[in-house]
């Protein structure tokens, strides 16, 4: 049967975009979680008329269909769970316009977040939404998860960004929702229904996105803190002194250590905790703004505070944040990053609760906060060799995320829900939610083929 359905998708779009050699489909078996699972065929999309005919062959089948950009899920949303097709969508990756009128750009999918935003500065405009692996995510994907990001406190995520979108649907139908408009309230809006789907309701093929001015400028604070309750209280206080940080990140002592010990980052191993501070906007309000969020935190107990003043030092400071997850990674063979979000003022209770949990079961849980916005991001560090590590992780996992709907908050800031919160959903979300959740799964997918098992 696979080989008579690579056969049709062939003879429909071409027999160099589909393949079914195993060399490749193990390539396309795995993302950025502990999860894995086999596609039967792998079919790269270089058009929208492409993913139509596939998706009207696969709906004629009911065969399984997964859209796939550059597979850095830590949820499992882009793991074939029962085979089928994995629709590899890189190869749509065209800029289609930058609308300089409107503030507007039109983009295929698999538009790299990173060019997109460098294309856009180049003409003096700004794409915020900076999800940690925009150097190599795509746009499609972004908008399939929502993703988030350090500037989510100032700008927003990525479902604040999309003004239209062009889906194609389980039968192969187009559907196009939204436009080049700021303003449409004709009807319920199906744009932000689809956001965030995790390719269960259709198959991006053009996302119309929302830009705005690229700010003059930006400068960075290093704040070192000998608590966690005044790093919080002093990003409480930053935000009640009306600056808006473009990011405000907060590291606790653990993560610190294992970044020093990976790259001099001239980070102090001894503070527990590190705010980094990024402000942005013209010369004089950044200025302004760098003279507020000092004395605030200098009246928050701030041991010290180093601000920026060239690019190459502003550079410095940022580097150990970015390279967190490589230090990790060089001090455990797995590390698994975990996705809490509470009420801001409840961050610090929610990084005593990670610390707690990390004492209960004797591991690593390096802690990286996105300290504006309330999202937290334990990190599980094990070695899978070790059984008993690997034995704690789903327990720990069960309690960081008990911890954080307890504080009121969610399973998911940013990753996704995918395959590995899937069960923690039914205990965010009431049955009511999730019946009409199902509902509208069902109305844009009677026969389940899109991205099945993912999600709730």
């Amino acid at each position: 049967m696979i080989d008579n359905l690579a056969k049709e998708i062939a003879a429909r779009i071409g027999k160099s975009k589909v393949t079914t050699a195993p060399e490749d489909l193990v390539c396309y078996s795995y993302d950025c979680s502990m999860y894995s699972g086999k596609p039967d065929i792998v079919v790269r999309v270089e058009s929208k008329t492409d993913v139509i005919h596939v998706l009207k062959i696969a709906s004629q089948k009911q065969v399984p269909v997964i859209a796939r950009g550059a597979a850095t899920s830590n949820c499992g949303a882009v793991i074939p769970t029962n085979g089928g097709i994995i629709l590899d969508m890189l190869g749509m990756s065209k800029i289609i316009e930058i609308d300089m009128d409107n503030f507007i750009a039109v983009c295929e999918p698999g538009v790299i977040t990173a060019h997109l935003q460098a294309e856009v500065e180049k003409r003096g405009l700004f794409y915020p939404p900076d999800p940690q692996g925009l150097s190599m995510s795509t746009i499609g994907g972004n908008v399939a998860t929502g993703a988030g990001g350090p500037r989510a406190i100032k700008y927003g995520t990525t479902r604040d960004y999309i003004l239209g979108l062009e889906t194609v649907l389980a039968d192969g139908e187009v559907l196009k929702t939204g436009g080049k408009v700021v303003k449409d309230v004709s009807g319920y809006n199906l744009t932000q229904l689809l956001i965030g789907s995790e390719g269960t309701l259709g198959v991006f093929t053009e996302i119309i996105l929302k830009l705005i001015p690229l700010p003059e400028t930006k400068r960075t604070l290093l704040c070192i803190f000998n608590t966690l309750e005044d790093a919080s209280v002093a990003v409480t206080e930053i935000l009640h002194h009306k600056v808006i940080p473009s990011m405000m990140e907060l590291l606790d002592k653990t993560s610190t250590q294992l970044i020093q010990m990976y790259m001099d980052a001239g980070y102090p191993t001894d503070a527990e905790a590190i705010l980094l501070i990024e402000v942005d906007g013209s010369n004089e309000d950044v200025e302004d703004q760098v003279v507020i969020v000092k004395k605030v935190c200098e009246s928050c107990k701030a041991r010290s505070i180093k601000i920026a003043r060239t690019k190459e030092e502003e550079e410095a400071i940022w580097a150990g944040r970015k390279a967190g997850f490589a230090a990790l990674s060089a001090y455990k063979p797995v590390v698994i990053p975990e996705d809490a979000t509470v009420p801001r003022n409840l961050l610090p209770e929610m990084m005593r609760k990670v610390q707690d949990i990390a004492k209960k079961y004797d591991v690593l849980l390096p802690t990286f906060g996105h300290a504006g916005d309330g999202n937290v991001h334990p990190h599980i560090c094990i070695n899978p060799r070790h059984a008993d590590e690997l034995d704690k992780v789903n327990k720990i996992k069960e309690e960081i995320y008990r911890e954080a709907l307890n504080l009121g908050g969610t399973i998911t800031g940013e990753h996704g829900v995918g395959i590995v919160k899937k069960e923690l959903a039914k205990k965010q979300h009431s049955k009511r939610s999730l019946t009409i959740m199902t509902a509208i799964k069902k109305a844009f997918d009677p026969n389940n083929i899109l991205n099945p098992g993912k999600a709730f």
